[in-house]
């Protein structure tokens, strides 16, 4: 029985020797594959590993689902690798990288807030690691950016996407009616498939406008593809010239890739040819020629660079000169992470995708102004252009804001073309002219548009007092409101500096001339009739009232309070009058439009509705005699009441004011 006994358990830790043994082969080939960049084919090799991993090994379990979640986030699936990467961050043995690329996973699926919880989570576990400030940052922009979008409307380009990974498009022709893209479609010249992606290598596809402006079926451009990698297509100015991608691979091993250039004679492209402006030994990649075809920007992860994969420029004296040495483009433009897909417009700006700038996703396409000190501005295209997935590989149509970009936003994983386009920017003004004092609309108020291009425009305004103008863009605009029996009233607004198309709301006070109309802040000294400084900026509005109504005459009325003789307030207030005719006349008025004259105590101020409202004590209609603010039942109450009376104030005398000048 024992020796029984004995041969069970040697049996049975031969057995366990020998899976344990065929359980270490399969994770290496697992770290094989990922090692060589395959991670389509290990995701299947750590997941078979994972399964059969003995639930008590709870350190080899959480690595080898920590393998399985930086494989779905290195084929660009975000939404696994968050369910993977949560599940290393729960274990102990959890790694602190785990808990970054969960946030990051978060954020490129658009989960923005969780993103931020889970990169403070980081912080606390690698309190030096300054990427989770910047990430945090990002995520705050990204919702601020959603909330408040740019102007371009965006769509899917369906007439060329296929189910495969489409992007990097560039127009063939000047009219925008050839287009060229990367395609790792059905009908690609290379046969491999890529174990990275799981998909086909990618070839350069072409499709034609027809005359119903519909794309036709893209086929494998002619003379470009070979049975390596080939794509990021770019043309010269003339259309002559188009710049390439080629990479070789094998299964297990990089070749690396190299920037092609063929020429165009007729309809037919040249052999490709190698540009060598490296080594074969290094990376260059995603060309980008100048419109002037004496710059190429390319990528490459050379040795010196900031990140990752930086993007460099070369240049030449002319189309048939050698290239120079590569240049970095400096940490402007160039992160510790990613920069890819460059594009250079015909302004000479630079458009290019990064992972490490300031951005909503994966990858966010950014435009870079050359500055004469040799630096740029980096500036988001922030969405619709980016979203929380990766967004690149932008073209223009020359000048116009129009073009074709690449993303993954549709959620699938694969590159998608969408188009794009910056409508017309529209401008709308919606106004009311209401009566100032009364704050009713006043029906039949002609509005004058007057505005800097020369234009000018009437309206009248209905029983609302509502009137309506379309706008110009980069135009300053004055209204100017009148209407018989009121002063004439006017607002400003401009649509300068504007990016957005906008509604604006404007609202024109007129004041009837029937009645004195008070000039608010207007100060002295005590028993003083010069004019304090604060006096000026309601003078100032006077002087342009009168401009705006140069057929008016006004008599400037100066008021006291009942405090001394009525001898001493009669002189004071007609000095006050007086010295505000002065400033007018300083100001440009003529003296024959004014006159002054003060009245001292005698017109005491009738309480409206507004100081009623301001001061509960006061009822409407009550007339500030001394003898009535006697009667007020603090000293502070009756100071108020004096003060309303120690006002300044003007009245109309003549609307048909003519002036001699004229």
């Amino acid at each position: 029985m024992k020796r029984v006994l004995l041969l069970f358990i040697i049996l049975l830790i031969a057995v366990s020797f020998q899976d344990s043994a065929g359980q270490n082969r399969k994770a290496a080939r697992a770290y094989a594959s990922f090692n060589a960049g395959e991670y389509y084919d290990a995701i299947d090799q750590f997941k078979d590993s994972y399964s059969k991993a003995k639930k008590t090994d709870k350190a080899s379990r959480t690595e080898l689902g920590f393998m399985i979640a930086e494989c779905y986030r290195l084929t660009n699936d975000p939404k696994n690798a968050e369910t993977w990467y949560r599940l290393a961050v729960k274990s102990a043995f959890s790694k602190p990288d785990a808990q970054y690329w969960l946030a990051e996973s978060l954020k490129k699926t658009g989960k923005y807030q969780q993103a931020v919880d889970e990169f403070k989570k980081y912080k606390q576990v690698a309190p030096s690691d300054s990427r989770a400030d910047q990430e945090i940052r990002s995520c705050e922009l990204a919702l601020e950016w959603q909330r408040n979008p740019e102007a371009y409307k965006v769509e899917e380009l369906k007439d060329l996407n296929s189910k495969d990974a489409d992007f990097s498009p560039a127009y063939g022709r000047d009219d925008f009616g050839v287009i060229y893209f990367t395609s790792s479609r059905e009908g690609a010249a290379g046969s491999k498939t890529h174990g990275a992606t799981g998909q086909s290598f990618t070839d350069i596809f072409e499709s034609r406008l027809d005359k119903k402006s519909k794309w036709s079926t893209p086929v494998p451009a002619e003379n470009l593809n070979s049975d390596s990698e080939d794509g990021t297509p770019c043309f010269s100015a003339n259309y002559k010239e188009v710049f390439f991608t080629r990479c070789e691979a094998g299964k297990r091993e990089k070749k690396g890739c190299v920037i092609m250039v063929s020429k165009r004679s007729g309809e037919k492209w040249s052999d490709p040819e190698d540009t060598k402006i490296l080594p074969d030994s290094l990376v260059a990649a995603h060309p980008a020629i100048s419109a002037d075809g004496l710059t190429l920007c390319f990528v490459s992860d050379m040795p010196g660079g900031y990140g990752m994969k930086d993007i460099y420029e070369v240049t030449r004296d002319d189309e048939n000169g050698s290239w120079s040495k590569p240049r970095n483009l400096g940490p402007d433009i160039n992160t510790t992470g990613n920069e890819l897909f460059p594009y250079i417009r015909d302004d000479g700006s630079l458009y290019f995708a990064s992972d490490g700038q300031i951005g909503m996703g994966g990858l966010d396409i950014f435009k870079a102004a050359a500055q004469p000190d040799g630096s740029w501005v980096i500036k988001n295209m922030k969405p619709p252009i980016n979203s929380f997935a990766d967004d690149f590989g932008i073209v223009f149509e020359n000048s116009n804001e129009r073009g074709i970009f690449s993303s993954t936003r549709k959620g699938k994983g694969n590159d998608e073309l969408y188009t794009f386009e910056l409508p017309p920017l529209r401008f709308n003004v919606t106004g009311l002219v209401k009566d100032e004092k009364t704050g009713s609309p006043i029906q039949g108020a002609v509005v004058q548009l007057i505005a800097s291009d020369a234009s000018n425009l009437q309206a009248e305004t209905g029983t609302g007092g509502d009137f309506k103008f379309a706008l110009k863009q980069d135009v300053d605009y004055i209204f100017l409101a009148s209407k018989k029996g009121y002063l004439n009233g006017k607002e400003k607004e401009t649509t300068k500096a504007q990016e957005k198309s906008r509604d604006y709301m404007v609202t024109i006070l007129l004041t009837a001339i029937d009645r004195p109309i008070e000039l608010p802040n207007i100060f002295y000294d005590f028993g003083k009739w010069d004019l304090r400084p604060e006096s000026m900026v309601s003078l100032d509005k006077l002087v342009e009232t009168l401009n705006d109504n140069s057929n008016v005459t006004i008599e400037l009325m100066s008021h006291t309070d009942s405090r001394d003789t009525e001898a001493y307030n009669q002189d004071l207030s007609q000095k006050r009058a007086q010295s505000v005719v002065q400033y007018l006349i300083e100001k440009g008025i003529e003296p024959a439009r004014l006159s002054a004259k003060g009245y001292g105590e005698s017109t005491p101020k009738v309480v409206d509705a507004a100081i009623a409202a301001q001061n509960p004590f006061l009822k409407e209609g009550t007339t500030l005699t001394e003898q009535f603010i006697n009667t007020l039942a603090s000293e502070e109450q009756k100071e108020i009441a004096h003060q309303i009376n120690r006002r300044t104030e003007f009245r109309v005398l003549r609307t048909d004011y003519v002036s001699p000048k004229k």
